[in-house]
């Protein structure tokens, strides 16, 4: 059985770790390799116990709960799987990191999502620079229904059918919820491509999935929220991404009609936002923002019935 770290008094460990290392040169001159290693493995210990020492001790007794403390210190922070294996003391760190977000629901990135993610346009540049052996705590809220979700990604990813296909049964099965990147490319069998197959949904085919920086700017980073279960009009399906954001931010994430936004939904209001063509698109509106508006579904439903 792997060997547990041992938090204790972290400036007595540290006199420890010194003094085993000092007499560490006598065994420099040794010239069998195996009594070089042996004599390393205390300090190995001392210095893995000193690494969890270093979170404070009162809720904090095994390793995911250290790694969870380090993570909750600084949200919204790239940090590094060399700094997380350090205050966990164990070598098996980067499975308590998965456990955190699959069974516990710590909305936790990882460096592959979040790149792959900022390919498609779905993240700012910031966080984008992540690279695969990084990390990012996207929220401090735990989010008590992930493990039902992973379980359905679960039964999802094992059905046959096209990675789209998947990627919109599991969103319209979560309809109004955020669900994370790291869901999504766990369903996808981690190909590179789901991203794309997600902004496709909306770009192409009129699903309502939003992220903060595509009309949901109160979403964590890293998330994805399909709005409603339905889709958009043919001729309102071929806005660029960029040009919606411009439009919206322009209108205040609110609708120019009646006033609505998304601090407004509730279960049995559930619209969203949508842009609409003052002049159609398909009679040559282009799609520019001096040419689009901003309209809740309501409201967009009946400018359409009105026409």
């Amino acid at each position: 059985m792997p060997r547990r770290s041992k938090p204790s008094d972290p400036e007595t460990l540290r006199r420890e770790l010194v003094k085993l290392l000092t007499h560490f040169e006598e065994e420099l001159r040794s010239r069998n390799l195996r009594d070089k290693v042996l004599a390393l493995i205390p300090a190995h210990h001392l210095l893995r116990d000193l690494g969890s020492s270093l979170i404070p001790m009162e809720g904090s007794n095994a390793a995911r709960e250290r790694i969870l403390q380090y993570l909750l210190k600084y949200p919204e922070t790239v940090v590094r799987g060399e700094e997380l294996a350090v205050v966990a003391g164990i070598g098996e760190w980067a499975r308590r990191v998965r456990e955190l977000r699959v069974e516990h629901g710590w909305p936790i990135l990882t460096g592959n999502t979040v790149r792959e993610m900022a390919e498609e346009g779905e993240l700012p540049a910031a966080p984008a620079e992540m690279s695969p052996d990084e990390y990012m705590l996207s929220a401090s809220i735990q989010d008590r229904e992930a493990a039902f979700r992973w379980n359905l990604a679960n039964e999802i990813r094992r059905a046959e059918g096209a990675v789209r296909d998947k990627l919109l049964e599991f969103l319209r099965r979560n309809v109004g919820k955020a669900v994370s990147g790291e869901e999504l490319r766990y369903l996808a069998k981690d190909r590179t491509e789901w991203a794309r197959r997600v902004r496709e949904l909306r770009t192409e085919f009129g699903w309502p999935v939003v992220t903060q920086f595509t009309g949901r700017p109160d979403l964590p980073v890293g998330h994805y929220l399909l709005e409603q279960d339905r889709q958009s009009p043919p001729h309102d399906r071929t806005i660029p991404d960029p040009v919606r954001g411009d439009v919206l931010r322009r209108d205040g994430y609110r609708c120019v009609k009646c006033g609505w936004s998304h601090a407004d939904w509730n279960r049995s209001d559930p619209r969203h936002l949508e842009l609409h063509h003052i002049h159609h698109h398909a009679k040559g509106g282009e799609n520019e923002p001096a040419n689009l508006a901003t309209l809740c579904t309501l409201c967009h439903d009946e400018v359409h019935r009105s026409e």
